[in-house]
């Protein structure tokens, strides 16, 4: 059955996402089908795909793909934006309950416009580890990152260096996110990141600013509780946390790129688009 699926594009400080309102399950996507529309030149494009769902207990259910298909963990801007979606599609409040990844998280639209994640303790903290050619540090932040700090980021070869440490199985089974951060001031940071599932570097990562902004501190190279971020959008990101670095927070923009509609094949659910 041929069927125009409406979908939103929106963008969290330069994130850009594809979002879907499945809330009555009318679609199970494949991971061909999200690759070819998160594609840069044959589909809509975007760095991942969320599907509003529905949830018994809480407000919406965020459903995450990466634009390689496979469905992946946290994402934090994704996160901000399906919350603006959620309150753009009819449910009218302020502040969210969802979950995500069978865990649960808050957010909440603040009053200059923007979103703020509620994001859960860190973990599996590391440091001084290396692959033989660069030192680095490690940190969960409910997507797997490590970070490298610079004295400047502007000749950064973040592709090429970023891709092998990701791709080391050794030190990461799952593979990893890596950024590269430098220290603006005391108080903020300017950031690269290489994600993987996207496998190429994008223009902001929001569990990837937090994990900076936490080893930042951590390591004493930040001595606030609220810290700034540049990503390579040119916005900013804002990461506050307490003293022993358990409740982070995400704040940022999350703004509608375009709206429109795509023929696809309906087949069980199944959509596949037309030319695929």
């Amino acid at each position: 059955m041929m069927q125009s699926v409406h979908f939103t594009k929106m963008s969290g400080a330069g994130n850009d996402f594809i979002l879907i309102d499945n809330r009555y399950h009318r679609y199970q996507f494949n991971s061909s089908t999200v690759a070819e529309l998160c594609h840069r030149h044959q589909g809509i494009g975007a760095d991942g795909l969320m599907l509003l769902e529905s949830s018994e207990f809480f407000d919406f259910k965020m459903v995450y793909f990466n634009s390689d298909g496979k469905l992946g963990s946290l994402c934090g801007n994704g996160a901000r934006c399906i919350t603006k979606f959620a309150s753009l599609c009819g449910l009218s409040k302020s502040a969210f309950r969802f979950e995500a990844n069978n865990e649960t998280y808050f957010s909440e639209l603040t009053p200059d416009g923007e979103v703020r994640l509620h994001m859960r303790a860190p973990s599996d903290w590391k440091f001084d580890l290396s692959d033989g050619l660069e030192s680095f540090s490690f940190v969960n932040t409910g997507s797997p990152h490590v970070i490298l700090f610079r004295d400047s980021l502007d000749t950064e070869p973040v592709v090429s260096i970023g891709s092998r440490i990701r791709h080391n199985t050794t030190l990461f089974p799952e593979g990893t996110n890596v950024n590269f951060v430098s220290l603006i001031d005391k108080e903020s940071l300017r950031i690269r990141t290489f994600e993987r599932g996207v496998e190429n570097e994008t223009l902001a990562c929001g569990t990837g600013a937090v994990a900076s902004a936490l080893m930042a501190r951590k390591l004493g190279f930040v001595t606030s509780n609220q810290i700034r971020l540049k990503v390579q959008s040119g916005e900013w990101l804002e990461v506050t946390f307490d003293n022993d670095l358990s409740t982070p927070t995400l704040k940022g923009s999350a703004k509608i790129v375009f709206s429109g509609e795509i023929p696809m094949v309906i087949e069980h659910n199944n959509p596949q688009l037309v030319n695929s």
